[in-house]
């Protein structure tokens, strides 16, 4: 016996969403999306005025008079910028695939019930959630021991690990991978590195591409182990060159009596304000056109997971 389309049975009645609620619920998301957005379109839309209308009139959706000034003072310095964007994209590359390989290998050891140090290693890695060794110890491991100033490794290295990271993958692989399908692949013959990467990297891939997200925020947005660590020119990521373009702007604005009348003239008309929101637009851009490639492997790696019947 069918059932007709108005006297639905079991959970399907549940799950049917009606016309007017998914109306509803449209319109907020619409709403949520144009909240979000907004702020990108006001910094794009200070970004090309001109420093002249944002003394008078401040930050406007539609400026009173349009201006690439910002954008063409940062083309004067595009050699620079082109090389540190080649370095960020490295650095978030290779920083991701070895932030992987590292917090998932660790991840998957600790969520195992026979492991012997289970719980020896679980403390290790929870109590730097609560505290670390501070900033002149980590320095002296990066520069000193391990010798890594001044080399790409210093910008990968230190973020490479988290203790988050790794118990938000322990507990997936605990309450995801069944020790009945592990159990089974060992007898079947298969090792610990191939069930690691044939069965439970797949099943998990929702958890990693979160993983990896995290991940590829962390380093593109980083500048302060550049800061630390990085003394040449050519490994100078985007993040910190920016930083320092907008820093040399404000200590030459806020030192313009120092200066003669000549650099008086040109720093009056140097677009400080725009320029601080065309290196926002710079630096956001690249990594926002990254997050539709993540939200693929989301919904693929749940279409993996999956249980069919």
């Amino acid at each position: 016996m069918k059932l007709s389309k108005n006297k639905l049975g079991g959970f399907e009645k549940f799950n049917r969403v009606s016309p007017y609620a998914n109306s509803i619920i449209a319109a907020i998301f619409i709403a949520l999306a144009i909240i979000c957005i907004l702020p990108v379109v006001l910094v794009f839309m200070v970004s090309i005025s001109s420093e002249k209308s944002i003394q008078n009139f401040g930050y406007r959706f539609w400026p009173a008079e349009f201006s690439s000034q910002a954008y063409t003072f940062l083309a004067e310095s595009k050699d620079s910028i082109l090389r540190s964007f080649g370095v960020s994209i490295l650095v978030t590359v290779l920083g991701t695939i070895v932030g992987l390989i590292l917090n998932t290998t660790i991840a998957y050891a600790l969520s195992r019930k026979n492991f012997k140090f289970k719980t020896f290693f679980t403390w290790v890695i929870f109590i730097p959630m609560l505290f670390n060794g501070g900033m002149i110890s980590s320095y002296i491991v990066v520069s000193t021991m391990l010798n890594l100033k001044d080399t790409i490794w210093a910008l990968i290295l230190p973020m490479a690990v988290s203790s988050f990271n790794i118990i938000i993958l322990r507990t997936f692989f605990q309450t995801t991978i069944p020790d009945s399908l592990i159990e089974s692949a060992k007898l079947d013959g298969a090792t610990q590195l191939r069930i690691f990467t044939t069965i439970v990297l797949p099943i998990s891939l929702p958890a990693i591409a979160t993983i990896g997200l995290f991940l590829t925020f962390a380093y593109w947005n980083d500048w302060y182990n550049a800061l630390l660590y990085i003394d040449n020119n050519s490994l100078v990521p985007i993040q910190a060159l920016l930083n320092r373009i907008q820093g040399d702007i404000e200590f030459m604005n806020q030192n313009v009596s120092l200066l003669g009348a000549s650099a008086t003239e040109v720093l009056e008309k140097l677009p400080s304000e725009s320029v601080r929101m065309a290196i926002v637009i710079v630096v956001v851009l690249p990594i926002a056109c990254s997050y539709p490639f993540f939200q693929k492997y989301f919904i693929s790696g749940l279409t993996i997971g999956a249980v069919k019947e």
